[in-house]
């Protein structure tokens, strides 16, 4: 593991020769902290390549619905749930389209994870938020 202080940002490096950058506020940051790992991985390891791919597989984002909910009552009207309140406070919700999985707690806090995109963090919020609405649970 490699931290970097700007941008605030931990690189997990592996012998495969693979790197993951987490932490990162933003894509660009993402993106410039994989640099700035890589250019100084290459004084010590002059063979690293100059050129490589960088790709985005995760993106976490956070929103607040603004509505307390009843976990049970979403768990029990909504499709492709998962709720276990012994195990976590939360209410996983699985979306196919977008791809990504929703973390609801009954604050009204989601937690948005498996993003590819902004935009399909962004729409798999607001499609939760249509679908719990169009049921009465919000």
């Amino acid at each position: 593991m490699f931290k970097l202080k700007d941008p605030k940002t931990a690189a997990l490096i592996f012998s495969s020769g693979k790197l993951v950058c987490t932490g990162a506020k933003s894509i660009d940051d993402s993106k410039l902290a994989i640099k700035k790992t890589v250019d100084l991985m290459r004084t010590i390891d002059t063979e690293i390549p100059h050129e490589f791919d960088i790709k985005i597989q995760n993106i976490v984002a956070s929103a607040n619905l603004e509505s307390t909910l009843n976990l049970e009552a979403v768990a029990l009207e909504l499709e492709d749930t998962e709720y276990e309140p012994e195990q976590f406070p939360g209410l996983v919700y699985r979306l196919s389209d977008p791809k990504v999985v929703l973390l609801l707690f009954g604050s009204g806090k989601v937690v948005c994870t498996g993003a590819k995109t902004k935009d399909d963090a962004k729409l798999g919020v607001e499609r939760a938020y249509d679908r719990l609405s169009e049921l009465d649970l919000i």
